[in-house]
């Protein structure tokens, strides 16, 4: 992964742009870390698997019998906002 201040960043946007595309780029400000940029396709990508990974949870806590549905859903949040 390279790495850039948020000085390059601001100074060398479309460098930074480039360098990204290949790979994720850390962007550090006053030596620490301070964020990732990621081209749009390693976000979808990340997304994706994320989304893959509840999907799965969902499944087996509904195999396992500890799914709520829809219905008990709505109703076990509304009493919690309602405070009950």
């Amino acid at each position: 992964m390279k790495t850039a201040t948020a000085t390059a960043l601001k100074n060398n946007l479309g460098e930074v742009m480039q360098a990204v595309a290949l790979e994720p780029v850390r962007i550090t400000k006053q030596g620490r870390d301070y964020a990732v940029m990621l081209s749009i396709t390693e976000y979808e990508r990340l997304t994706a698997l994320e989304d893959d990974w509840w999907a799965q949870r969902a499944r087996q806590a509904e195999t396992e019998g500890g799914y709520l549905g829809e219905e008990e859903s709505m109703t076990f949040l509304t009493e919690r906002l309602r405070g009950l």
